[in-house]
């Protein structure tokens, strides 16, 4: 395993080098949280398909896929779906906006009173996001180095910390950007066809297996519909895509950069199915399907390969837990610590806004390691975080960007009883029962549209202050840059 290890190594000294180097760029809030938003096509589809297809894409994917076969891609499929979604309809409009956070949005939409709710709603959204994808660092340095899950995670966990915190956006974005590439390599070039091949060719992967693996709707009708509501529509909302929507150059790289993102979504997508599968004919009686990808990466690949598909699976947890960390410590310092600062902070005080969201990184980061070493069910966190996303906070987003008659009253008492909805029926269906989004969400649509056909309308200065916002001829304000660290 040496070369392996070297490979390894190599990688994640490469990830600290990129964070250093992108400190000396982040010398301004637009330059710390959202890279000057300059991004170009090339980077901009690069990044957001690093962010979107994380640990639970690929590791989960082949998982999935050694369950349910050629089926198994939907989860990933609903996520591609959404960027594609996101990018064609939404996304020149979120760029256009020149804001930071989606509580920003919702305040400038609705008048300034719907984002202090919304902001504690999905930081904790980001914060069980990124504590997830820490958790999986555990799994992959057990495959490398037989190493304890609490070293495995504090090890992955500073890593990601320490590059995201010292350049922030741009750190975040070359280092996802390297992860991109060694994720197609890794995933798509090398390990797609040599398990195809390892299994003896798709022929030889039909006479195994039960034809239900070969069956497009295979895993469910349900599971199917309920990975929409919670994948596709999550994407079209979450603080961490729209924090990369943010970081377009234009209307046009937001809408044509994530389009390509999207697309390759869904070939990484059944990419992993057909992974699982032939893992499936090669390991039968494996005893949890998340361990696939790892007993294929570990038992097939040849010395050098598997440490590059090995640093691959890595790329993918790191580039989602970096974009869920800087995400978090943006809703945190921003849409909360910003407002209770506001509130004490005597005249003519203004903040090193660069050195406060550099903190709040860093300590987000550290409570992101803690509770993952606490936290044992990845899946019921990661299912807990998207139902309270899509059923407290998809209707008023949406609402806002479609319906200018939804005020700010229906949005928060859209969020109100959308959550206290979701939470209430995964207390008494279970967490991981389809019941908390379906009617969640039903609750948090219908609470909107009433409240707002029941209060007055939204002031008509606010609404002609968001059009004006929404056509990009509103100027984001400028901050003053400060000298980088030495």
């Amino acid at each position: 395993m040496a070369v392996d290890y070297t490979v390894i190594v190599l990688y994640l000294a490469g990830m600290l080098a990129m964070g250093w180097w992108g400190m000396r760029r982040a010398r301004s809030k637009s330059e710390f949280l959202v890279a000057g938003r300059r991004l170009g096509p090339a980077m901009y589809s690069g990044t957001m398909a690093a962010i979107v297809l994380g640990g639970a894409s690929t590791i989960g994917g082949v998982g999935l896929g050694y369950q349910y076969g050629l089926s198994g891609a939907w989860m990933v499929f609903t996520i591609g779906l959404g960027l594609l979604a996101l990018s064609v309809f939404f996304s020149a409009r979120i760029a256009r906006l020149k804001v930071y956070t989606v509580s920003e949005m919702l305040d400038l939409r609705y008048g300034g009173r719907a984002g202090v709710i919304s902001g504690v709603v999905m930081w904790a959204y980001t914060l069980m996001l990124a504590v997830t994808s820490t958790i999986a660092y555990a799994t992959i340095f057990d495959v490398l180095f037989d190493m304890d899950r609490t070293v495995a995670i504090v090890l992955g966990g500073s890593i990601v910390v320490a590059y995201s915190t010292l350049g922030g956006m741009w750190s975040i974005t070359l280092t996802d950007m390297v992860q991109f590439v060694v994720k197609t390599v890794g995933v798509l070039l090398l390990l797609l066809p040599i398990a195809v091949v390892k299994a003896g060719g798709f022929a030889e992967m039909k006479a195994e297996l039960p034809t239900e693996y070969f069956d497009p709707l295979g895993i469910g009708g349900e599971t199917i519909f309920t990975y929409v509501l919670i994948y596709t529509f999550g994407m079209l909302i979450g603080q961490d895509i729209w924090q990369r929507v943010f970081t377009a150059r234009s209307d046009r790289t937001a809408r044509w950069g994530g389009t390509v993102a999207g697309t390759y979504c869904l070939a990484y997508a059944l990419a992993g199915a057909v992974i699982g599968t032939a893992a499936k004919v090669l390991y039968p009686t494996l005893g949890s399907a998340d361990d696939a990808f790892a007993t294929i990466v570990k038992d097939e690949l040849p010395v050098g390969v598997r440490g590059l598909v090995l640093a691959a699976a890595l790329a993918a947890v790191m580039s989602t837990s970096s974009g869920a960390l800087i995400a978090c410590a943006t809703v945190a310092n921003n849409d909360i610590w910003s407002r209770i600062r506001g509130a004490v902070r005597g005249p003519g005080e203004e903040p090193d806004e660069v050195r406060g969201n550099r903190a709040f990184i860093l300590v987000m980061g550290l409570a992101v390691i803690a509770t993952a070493i606490a936290l044992n069910n990845v899946v019921e966190a990661l299912t807990v975080a998207y139902n309270l996303l899509v059923g407290g906070l998809l209707v008023p987003i949406l609402g806002g960007l479609l319906w200018k008659r939804g005020t700010a009253q229906g949005a928060l008492a859209s969020v109100a009883v959308g959550g206290v909805a979701v939470i209430a029926l995964m207390a008494w269906k279970g967490i991981l029962a389809n019941e908390p989004v379906y009617y969640g969400l039903l609750a948090s649509l219908a609470a909107y549209v009433a409240v707002s056909l029941a209060t007055p309308a939204t002031d008509a200065a606010v609404l002609a202050a968001w059009r004006e916002r929404l056509a990009g001829r509103t100027p984001e304000p400028l901050s003053e840059p400060v000298p980088a660290p030495q």
